[in-house]
């Protein structure tokens, strides 16, 4: 009896539509409405993304631009109030100081003697020392008081015995502060004592 051969089976025909990928590649979508249902929600997921991200920045700028709107007009308006308030602040004090000039005008077109003068002027210096201390002005006192660079200008240094060193012995000028700040500083003489 003859020997039986093995003999390889005929394969099976290959279906183009289902053959697979070769090199182990993922397998594609069967129909191409698979195909375009995959293509499609990544790309819309991405726009709707793209989208949201569009409108929260439209939304931020939209803050923005108010915001410095807001800001712009707030410092318009303290610009303007501040202005108003300097304005009140130099009325109220021109207005303590117009008695003053009232009284030099009386006293100008008055007829009288010296010490009628003399009076109407010590009389008119008091009303104006009074208005300037109602609105904050004091005179920094400064005769026989220590030198104080803060409060004092000194013009001359005076070799003196009889009194303590860096004394104020002269006062050429007046000094001032308004409510604590210096106006004007005393112009004065100071005495350098050597002893001390």
């Amino acid at each position: 009896m003859p020997a039986k051969t093995d003999s390889p089976k005929p394969a099976a025909p290959i279906e183009p539509e289902r053959e697979l990928p070769e090199n182990g590649a993922n397998p594609g979508p069967d129909t191409a409405a698979e195909a375009e249902a995959a293509a499609g929600e990544p790309k819309n997921a991405e726009q709707d993304e793209i989208r949201r991200l569009l409108e929260e920045r439209d939304r931020l700028n939209d803050r923005l631009l108010r915001s410095l709107a807001d800001f712009d007009n707030y410092r318009k308006r303290m610009q303007k109030e501040a202005g108003e308030q300097r304005a009140l602040a130099l009325a109220e004090g021109l207005r303590a100081l117009l008695p003053v000039l009232d009284g030099f005008e009386r006293a100008l077109a008055a007829g009288g003697s010296a010490d009628d003068l003399r009076r109407g002027v010590e009389l008119m210096a008091r009303q104006f020392q009074d208005n300037t201390r109602r609105l904050g002005l004091e005179p920094i006192a400064s005769l026989g008081q220590p030198f104080d660079p803060h409060w004092h200008e000194a013009i001359e240094v005076v070799e003196r015995d009889d009194v303590a060193d860096n004394t104020v012995i002269e006062e050429l000028q007046r000094g001032y502060r308004l409510n604590g700040r210096l106006v004007r500083p005393a112009m004065v003489k100071v005495a350098r004592n050597a002893r001390s």
